[in-house]
């Protein structure tokens, strides 16, 4: 794991675009994983500027959402597949054919979450991984105590989830209890993970992802495991960590060879 503290959400934004740009101009038909929430706006503001300015290319990309809310009618605008078309693929040039989330309409909620699973499969897995993390250290929509090795499924949300959540809906009362989700095996199957974290508010949790136990009780300490996760934070979100001097030192000494 790789430790990154940076001035802010457009200096993060930049380094992670400049890792999947670099992705792109060696694999144009790469797999990215992509996160919703507000961790990864400011990444999808950078990727829609560089298509525009630079002309960076997503047409044989394709992508692969972390999840989706279950219950919600087909195009309600705070489904994930909505939100990731308006926040990024309705900005560069990936086709709409070549954007996968989950089916959380279907009537058969097991079946959909082995779909999705042999549809990444299908892809050849995932090449890089957008993340941000909840408060309570959760990535994706695995909850405290979700297995370290669990696939995609149905999950049951915790209030305090639904009670961040809120502000994308009218009141916490609109938001679903239950998602699909890819599980913790699924996420550390990908090739790269590019976590973003910003704010006082997401202290605590980096340091226990970080610094502290691998653990149930906390979902994303499980990629203290995974062979290429880039951490990526501002001084606000690093402010509880205890190696926050060495986590810089290594980096501004860190070889240009090695990329991120």
């Amino acid at each position: 794991m790789e430790v990154v503290i940076l001035s802010g959400t457009a200096r993060m934004a930049a380094v992670a675009a400049d890792a999947i740009e670099a992705l792109l101009l060696r694999k144009p038909d790469a797999v990215l994983g992509l996160a919703t929430g507000s961790s990864p706006l400011p990444i999808y503001d950078e990727l829609a500027r560089r298509h525009d300015r630079n002309g960076l290319d997503f047409s044989k990309a394709r992508g692969f959402a972390l999840d989706e809310y279950v219950g919600l009618e087909p195009g309600h605008e705070q489904s994930y597949r909505e939100v990731i078309r308006r926040e990024f693929t309705d900005r560069v040039n990936i086709s709409e054919s070549n954007v996968h989330t989950p089916d959380g309409a279907a009537e058969d909620i097991p079946a959909a979450c082995e779909a999705y699973e042999n549809a990444i499969k299908e892809a050849g897995g995932v090449d890089l991984q957008i993340l941000g993390v909840g408060t309570d250290g959760h990535i994706g929509f695995n909850e405290p105590g979700s297995s370290l090795a669990s696939r995609t499924r149905i999950k049951t949300l915790i209030e305090q989830t639904r009670r961040d959540n809120a502000r994308f809906f009218g009141s916490v009362n609109d938001v679903p209890h239950h998602v699909i989700t890819q599980g913790l095996g699924t996420i550390m199957e990908a090739r790269h993970v590019i976590l973003v974290a910003s704010g006082a508010q997401k202290a605590q949790a980096v340091h226990n992802f970080v610094e502290g136990p691998v653990s149930a009780i906390c979902a994303a300490s499980v990629l203290q495991m995974h062979p290429h996760a880039t951490i990526l934070v501002d001084e606000a979100a690093a402010s509880s960590l205890k190696l926050a001097d060495y986590y810089r030192h290594s980096y501004d000494n860190k070889p240009a060879w090695q990329g991120l």
